[in-house]
């Protein structure tokens, strides 16, 4: 479901001022890059960028681990213990 949390007025040089509660809502503070991305339903939507980016970290590593058979921490624990071993044996 939409809400409207608010309106920003655009200036002659296309720029906004986004407001505080809206700044709030989605985690930005200045100094932060903000993504505006477009929605399947033709809408924007505004995102903080380093949330997004951390997502798609997120997303590729679990996708990485699925791929690897990797399916809990003793497996990740697991894989670690022996690519150390096998560095250690190369030295």
């Amino acid at each position: 479901m939409s809400m409207v949390m608010n309106m920003a007025k655009v200036t002659a040089k296309g720029q906004i001022t986004i407001p505080a509660d809206v700044r709030e809502a989605i985690g930005i503070r200045e100094g932060d890059k903000v993504l505006f991305v477009r929605m399947d339903d033709g809408s924007i939507s505004l995102r903080n960028s380093s949330l997004e980016a951390l997502q798609q970290a997120q997303q590729s590593f679990s996708e990485a681990a699925a791929e690897a058979g990797l399916r809990n921490e003793d497996d990740l624990a697991s894989l670690i213990k022996q690519v150390r071993a096998e560095r250690a044996e190369q030295v």
